[in-house]
């Protein structure tokens, strides 16, 4: 299986992914903050859209949380994305922890977050010559 690395933010706000390419399906671990763990797990499966006049992918996902975390709406956000846009089942994990984190600190990782996903779909463009 070929792999994809990425990064982005610095210090308590540094997020890593992996992501493993399964065939034609991919898998996403994202983590960071002072304990990258589990949190959330989504999978996404794309899917005809809904729209009629617009058409195209979309695609309907599952989300498993663990209790008292809050990653679940990063992880399906990034995998009903990535299904859609790529045309494949996607399974992303997500596990990001700071301690006595406030609101500004959940905003920067958010962001962070934000910019580690389009990252990578940079990477995948480039590398399906989009």
């Amino acid at each position: 299986m070929e792999e994809l690395r990425h990064q982005a933010g610095i210090g308590k706000y540094s997020l890593s992914s992996t992501l493993l390419f399964c065939g034609e399906d991919m898998a996403l671990v994202i983590g960071g903050g002072s304990r990258p763990h589990i949190g959330a797990c989504a999978l996404a499966v794309p899917r005809p859209s809904l729209d009629k006049e617009t058409g195209g992918i979309s695609s309907s996902a599952s989300v498993i949380c663990v209790n008292a975390h809050k990653e679940d709406l990063l992880a399906r956000e990034a995998a009903l994305d990535l299904a859609a846009e790529y045309n494949c089942v996607v399974t992303v994990s997500v596990g990001i922890h700071l301690d006595n984190a406030d609101k500004e600190d959940i905003l920067q990782l958010t962001d962070n977050f934000k910019v580690l996903l389009s990252t990578i779909k940079q990477t995948l463009n480039k590398r399906l010559e989009r």
